[in-house]
């Protein structure tokens, strides 16, 4: 990881010292995240389409990393196909899955039942794929996760439709494959920059042919600069260049466990911005949902 923090100056002095540095990247991080449900929420009452946003979000991050792909090139060959698999699973998959439950949920929605559910779906697929156990006391935390699912939904009963039971499944869908991508993260043995461009590189090569044939349509033509700026800003610059190095740039100063416990607010996060620039209400039963998944990821990346 020395290679994605070596840019950085360290302030040894006042007030900048590395840890308020590395403070400062995860806020920004954070609400990257934030960002990131939201916009997915916002695809559809934009002109552009789920492919168009795509392309913004690994189009950019290949472009900005240009210089970085030749020192990689080697150590990315090395990858196992099934752990580059595991990895491509978060980029279009993902991507189309999440938009998919996004139209028929919430930005709360989908905040808390992607990210929030992470822990839980790791869990879930290392039982299955790795035959490891869940240990004891990583059960409340995930326990907690899973009772704030239900609640979310079973709270609002009067509320629910078949269309957001849907949304819901897909995005519970969605949390399994960021599972998978989170563990194939870890298999790989390369740095972050390093999976950023195989998740990038990949899903480009994915969505092209796609594109090509007409297999997704796009709206290319018809619709502004300004209109699709904000998934530039927060697609492309954001998801795609700025969490991925920034994330690690805290966890080199922060470490791990307190990177991810600080990131585990990006949910909530989505929640309340949703209030003011989606125009999204948030009932009861989703905020005290939202806040039990919340105090369950922060116990599970205690542990």
């Amino acid at each position: 990881m020395t290679d994605v923090t070596s840019d950085f100056q360290q302030s040894r002095s006042g007030w900048l010292t590395p840890t308020t540095v590395g403070y400062i990247v995860l806020s920004i991080v954070v609400l990257v995240w934030a960002g990131f449900a939201l916009t997915m929420r916002a695809i559809g009452a934009s002109p552009l389409a789920t492919v168009d946003v795509a392309l913004i979000r690994f189009a950019i991050p290949i472009l900005a990393l240009l210089p970085a792909i030749p020192q990689r090139l080697s150590a990315l060959r090395k990858v196992r196909p099934m752990d580059a698999a595991l990895v491509l699973l978060g980029g279009v998959p993902f991507f189309f899955i999440v938009s998919e439950g996004a139209k028929a949920t919430s930005a709360a929605y989908v905040g808390a039942l992607v990210a929030g559910t992470t822990p839980l779906s790791v869990a879930l697929l290392v039982l299955l794929l790795e035959r490891k156990g869940v240990p004891r006391k990583r059960w409340l935390p995930l326990a907690l996760i899973l009772a704030g699912v239900i609640g979310i939904v079973a709270g609002q009963q009067y509320a629910v439709t078949t269309e957001t039971l849907r949304g819901v499944g897909l995005l519970l869908v969605a949390s399994l494959i960021w599972g998978a991508y989170t563990i194939g993260l870890r298999r790989t043995g390369v740095d972050a920059i390093s999976n950023g461009l195989l998740l990038s590189i990949g899903s480009l090569v994915i969505l092209l042919p796609l594109l090509l044939t007409g297999a997704v349509a796009s709206h290319i033509g018809q619709f502004s600069w300004h209109q699709a700026l904000p998934f530039i800003l927060v697609q492309g610059l954001g998801v795609g260049l700025v969490s991925t190095v920034g994330y690690a740039f805290a966890i080199s100063r922060l470490g791990t466990a307190r990177s991810a416990t600080i990131g585990s607010l990006a949910p909530a996060l989505a929640s309340l911005m949703a209030i003011p620039i989606l125009g999204e209400a948030l009932a009861l039963a989703t905020a005290i949902g939202i806040l039990v998944i919340t105090t369950g990821v922060i116990l599970a990346n205690r542990h």
